[in-house]
């Protein structure tokens, strides 16, 4: 055998084994192996919560886009005190964002960081076009009776619906305001959004009580906390680390 016809024959192996090993390698993704950089976790079941039976984000960890409501030249409604809505939205937005930045399930990013205008199709276009599994809109509620009170959470699409009652009911429980429900609502930045969508309203800032509490470094830190809680409960049934999910 010539050199020539031994360095053709060495090289004709070494293609034929590559293809072999690239053949074998697409039979196992077939078959049940994950996309490198990607972690799929388990939810509930469709029918229970409204939620997919299973979730997957880039590098196992789900994409939140929080959302804290209004901003710049649009204040929101002003509470009790004379607070804008929007710089206690913007308060609680980055308290859940600092939590949210420190879980290892989750990688949260934000609309907006300042007492900036953004419009609600921009928003959910954050959202949308980063691929994120969920969008988290911060509102305090307001109402010219003043005694009016209590926690309300929206959604638009059905979708939805299972995402807006883990996070009510662990905002509720945690807040101990009144309960006033899960609602659907059709809510531009929650209608234009690709992904689970909700509007919470921890509650009412023309409440006095309830203004004081949501204004309060604690307070806000509580109201984080249970949303965080709630979007634990959805994602992973309660808060299971995604490195120990299947």
């Amino acid at each position: 055998m010539t050199t020539n016809t031994r360095l053709k024959y060495i090289i004709g192996f070494i293609a034929a084994l590559l293809v072999l090993l690239a053949a074998g390698r697409s039979l196992l993704a077939q078959i049940g192996g994950e996309p490198d950089g990607a972690k799929s976790l388990t939810g509930s079941p469709r029918g229970e919560t409204g939620a997919p039976e299973e979730y997957e984000s880039s590098g196992g960890r789900f994409k939140i886009v929080i959302d804290p409501g209004h901003g710049g030249k649009d204040p929101g409604s002003a509470g009790a005190s004379g607070q804008w809505e929007k710089d206690s939205n913007l308060a609680l937005a980055m308290k859940l964002y600092e939590l949210l930045k420190g879980d290892p399930l989750f990688e949260p990013r934000l609309t907006r960081t300042d007492d900036t205008f953004v419009e609600l199709a921009d928003r959910a276009q954050v959202a949308d076009g980063w691929g994120a599994d969920a969008l988290i809109s911060i509102h305090g509620n307001a109402f010219e009776d003043a005694s009016v009170a209590g926690t309300e959470t929206y959604y638009t699409h059905p979708d939805s619906l299972g995402l807006a009652e883990a996070i009510h009911g662990k905002v509720v429980a945690a807040l101990g305001f009144p309960d006033r429900g899960v609602k659907e609502e059709k809510l531009k930045v929650l209608s234009l959004s690709e992904m689970p969508a909700v509007l919470v309203e921890p509650g009412y800032l023309t409440n006095a009580a309830e203004e004081a509490f949501m204004l309060g470094d604690d307070g806000q830190r509580t109201e984080a906390e249970a949303i965080a809680d709630g979007l634990r409960a959805y994602f992973a049934g309660g808060g299971a680390d995604p490195s120990a999910a299947g």
